[in-house]
């Protein structure tokens, strides 16, 4: 599933949601945007339409093609459906407290719109330096100080986010590549509780894990039941 050239493209905008996408564009450039007033806007787009209209509200077209650098076992770039995204936002939940944390986050698309909803910082990991460039040059011209990415194997990056409150993974790898990621990101579970989300990827069994309700076909969201090395009521 390489991909390179441009973000998937749903057809062409209704005139007055590519108008307000231009709205909602200088409104967050200026710093002037809200996650209320944002979310209120994505909403009243029909959903066929959302990815397009994400797109162009964060300015965003041909991406840099996969490189050598992706690890072996790793899935090629592919952003993450806007809607599945929302729905991360809404039974995670994801709260303006938290640090979101985006495992394999490409050119910083859910990292943008996940603070944009939210408020709500956010953290990308990639290991791609063009998709760190990207991301980074797409938070800048954004104005979104609260929005970042790191460079580097997410699988050696993830256990150093101490501050992550909700990991969330596009299907970035899987095998022993995920179950590593998992085994890092324990010892973060134990002063407090996590919350893992995954789209299109099913997690192995994880002791510390356990699934939240509800979920879906494409999505599944998990609290850790660790506090203080002991497993926390329920």
């Amino acid at each position: 599933m390489a991909f390179g050239g441009g973000l998937t493209k749903l057809g062409p905008l209704n005139p007055a949601h590519r108008e307000s996408a231009e709205r909602l564009r200088a409104l967050v450039e200026r710093g002037a945007s809200t996650p209320a007033a944002f979310r209120e806007a994505l909403l009243g787009v029909s959903p066929l339409e959302r990815d397009a209209w994400v797109d162009l509200v964060l300015g965003l077209d041909a991406l840099p093609d996969d490189g050598p650098e992706l690890p072996r076992g790793c899935v090629p770039y592919l952003p993450c459906p806007v809607d599945a995204l929302l729905r991360v936002v809404e039974h995670a939940p994801v709260r303006a407290e938290d640090v979101f944390v985006d495992v394999g986050s490409g050119a910083g698309r859910a990292t943008a719109l996940v603070h944009l909803l939210t408020g709500a910082s956010a953290v990308g990991l990639e290991v791609q330096p063009a998709l760190v460039e990207a991301a980074r040059a797409l938070a800048t011209r954004l104005g979104l100080s609260r929005v970042s990415v790191l460079g580097g194997d997410a699988v050696d990056l993830a256990p150093r986010m101490t501050e992550g409150s909700v990991f969330f993974l596009y299907c970035p790898f899987s095998g022993a590549r995920l179950e590593q990621l998992l085994a890092g990101l324990e010892p973060l579970a134990r002063p407090r509780e996590l919350k893992v989300c995954a789209v299109d990827l099913p997690l192995p069994p994880c002791a510390w894990l356990s699934l939240q309700p509800p979920s879906s076909d494409d999505l599944v969201i998990h609290r850790s039941t660790l506090l203080g090395g002991t497993t926390a009521p329920r």
